[in-house]
């Protein structure tokens, strides 16, 4: 068993396509049509096209309001990515304007620092020593 997708819920699904794959860099896997204003839209990892895909989620749901102000008053990101360098990788996207709500700290093995994605959701970067 693997995971093959994953969700994040977010405002505005061409808002956030646009930043995580300008900004973030990730590549858009699926953008389906589903009637509406809504499209079943998925993002990959570069490195890895074919791996697990990273679902932006129309956040309509009446419950999915009060849960991601609930994570986002208490500083919990709704998900965390991996990167090689923490530090390297806030550097340059502070440089994009992204906003962070904790710079890069070590704790322990782990160095995160925890970002602001514009659609509603703190977005953990994450790396192993």
């Amino acid at each position: 068993m693997r995971i093959h997708l994953a969700s994040v819920f977010v405002d505005d699904q061409s808002k956030a396509l646009h930043f995580y794959t300008e900004v973030l860099g990730f590549v858009k896997k699926h953008d389906v049509p589903l009637g509406g204003e809504d499209r079943w839209l998925t993002v990959v990892s570069p490195e890895d096209p074919e791996g697990t895909e990273l679902l932006l989620e129309p956040s309509d749901h009446r419950a999915v309001g009060p849960y991601k102000r609930a994570l986002v008053e208490d500083g919990i990101p709704a998900t965390s990515f991996a990167v090689d360098d923490v530090p390297a990788e806030f550097r340059r996207l502070r440089e994009l304007g992204v906003h962070f709500t904790q710079e890069p700290r070590e704790m322990g093995p782990v160095t995160t620092a925890v970002l602001d994605d514009t659609c509603g959701n703190l977005i953990q970067l994450v790396h192993s020593k």
